[in-house]
């Protein structure tokens, strides 16, 4: 069984749609993801598995004067079903960290729902430590 993760691009982009829309079915277009891959600080990585990609996740940085170092967020992570358990979603993580520590960055959080124990594990596996942070939104009119 032959898998490994790189970076998305352009060509992936029907891929990506259809993953994501499996994942939260939001409805992008190729075109709009392909607009997204090239115009924001933001990685997206495929895990491929026997030839056919089965998940991506995403991962964003950024520089703040109120750090010393680059900051890093894994924002989303999928990985299709018949694909679990084979350790894609650990191997989506080490290559984003290894992306993004070649861009500068130094510490790397990931948000995930409190129930969601399989992604806990995960997280736990790659050598994320639990903090105990609350997270506030706000949904602004986009009129």
């Amino acid at each position: 069984m032959g898998k490994f993760v790189r970076l998305a691009n352009g060509n992936d982009a029907e891929i990506l749609v259809a993953l994501n829309e499996e994942f939260n079915g939001v409805g992008m277009t190729a075109s709009e993801v392909k607009e997204s891959l090239t115009k924001n600080n933001e990685l997206v990585a495929l895990a491929i598995l026997d030839h056919i990609p089965v998940g991506f996740a995403c991962a964003q940085w950024f520089q703040s004067f109120c750090y010393r170092s680059s900051q890093g967020e894994i924002t989303e992570m999928y990985v299709q079903d018949a694909a679990r358990q084979l350790g894609l979603a650990t191997m989506l993580i080490s290559f984003l960290e290894q992306e993004l520590s070649s861009r500068g960055v130094t510490s790397i959080k990931i948000l995930t729902g409190p129930n969601n124990r399989a992604a806990h594990k995960t997280y736990e596996r790659s050598s994320y430590v639990l903090k105990d942070e609350m997270i506030f939104q706000k949904k602004l009119n986009s009129d």
